[in-house]
């Protein structure tokens, strides 16, 4: 007492109110920077723009509190609590960033640039085309007409365009079939709202199909697809969904929901059973975040496509790759073939430009009914 004033003592927030309110704001700087990580691809292809200057807000915003979590931790001066709160932090954007940033980067992916090149670069002759999507979409495409009666869909995979698939179009090409080159819708020329996941894939696909099959060059309903990474996997679903599709073949083709992962825990035990319930979570993030639906495994699909025939085509550099074909492949053994290719994810053409001539090229020949 001091002149008549009362000193009232200060006000102390117990320790676990503070601990919880430093957890939630690690909870929410976490979610808040997996935004800012999913939206930096928006930076680095397109500049400062408004959706990369939101993913630069949300990364800002989630690192400061991811700072104040640490600190409001740190300061209630428990030992427990000093010696977790980092490696909880460090665990918690991990955990966001393998999940709902890949499912934002999915999800709202910047559009792809289509490239210089066009079919003339590798020689070709062509047509500037357009496909119409069920939902309105307009694709834009290029189509190489046929000489042998049949054609194929050329599907290019996620973040980038038709005109990187050009090389593999000059090889079927030369065979005599007809190549329609497609940007995903989202990618390239083409309208609509990008999914690097390829749930727009069966949609796509079968538009492209419709094309085709007002060709008076491709004949007897002779269509198959030949698909690459994103590409390969909207394929596989396409096969099942459209059977108008007497083949295809799907190189680099992985997964596109949860359960094409499914394999992992059999093979990495712990650690893939881990890998598990993150992508159960990336992709239920990304079911909430596109209007498209989740498609069926490719697994599924390959079953349900039977007898028509699917080649994988599986880089034997890659334990994935191979691991994912021969899961596939246990769907429907009597349809699938597993092609273990030499060169990395979708490299067979470049690493054994020959032998993928030959495979593939056989491939659609026994199923189309190639005449040329």
């Amino acid at each position: 007492m001091d002149g008549g004033r009362i000193d009232q003592p200060a006000t102390v927030r117990p320790a676990p109110l503070v601990v919880l309110a430093g957890a939630l704001a690690l909870l929410a700087g976490a979610t808040s920077l997996a935004i800012g990580l999913g939206l930096s691809p928006h930076l680095l292809r397109d500049g400062l723009t408004a959706t990369s200057v939101i993913g630069l807000l949300a990364a800002l915003v989630g690192l400061s509190l991811l700072v104040v979590g640490v600190r409001a931790v740190w300061r209630t001066g428990q030992l427990v609590g000093r010696l977790l709160v980092v490696p909880l932090a460090v665990v918690l954007v991990a955990a966001a960033a393998l999940t709902l940033g890949q499912a934002v980067a999915a999800t709202v992916a910047p559009r792809a640039t289509l490239g210089d090149r066009t079919p003339a670069s590798v020689g070709l002759r062509y047509e500037d085309v357009t496909a119409l999507t069920a939902d309105g979409v307009r694709l834009a495409g290029w189509y190489v007409p046929s000489t042998n009666g049949a054609a194929v869909v050329l599907c290019h995979g996620a973040g980038s365009t038709r005109s990187d698939v050009l090389d593999h179009a000059a090889v079927l090409a030369k065979r005599g079939y007809g190549v329609l080159m497609v940007d995903a819708r989202g990618h390239g020329g083409s309208e609509g709202r990008a999914m690097e996941f390829g749930w727009y894939g069966d949609l796509d696909i079968r538009a492209a199909v419709d094309l085709l099959t007002t060709r008076a060059d491709v004949t007897g309903g002779r269509v198959g697809v030949v698909g690459l990474s994103m590409g390969g996997e909207e394929a596989i679903g396409a096969l099942a969904s459209d059977d108008r599709i007497r083949a295809v073949v799907a190189e680099g083709a992985t997964n596109r929901v949860a359960g094409d992962k499914a394999w992992l825990s059999d093979e990495l035990g712990l650690r893939g059973w881990l890998q598990e319930q993150l992508d159960r979570l990336t992709y239920g993030a990304a079911d909430l975040l596109t209007p498209a639906s989740p498609p069926p495994t490719l697994r599924a699909s390959a079953a349900a496509a039977a007898p028509r025939p699917l080649l994988l085509v599986a880089s034997a550099e890659s334990f994935e790759e191979v691991d994912a074909a021969r899961f596939i492949a246990a769907g429907s053994p009597s349809s699938v073939t597993v092609w273990l290719a030499p060169g990395g994810h979708t490299g067979a053409l470049a690493a054994a430009p020959a032998e993928w001539d030959r495979r593939v090229g056989e491939f659609l020949d026994a199923a189309l009914g190639a005449s040329g």
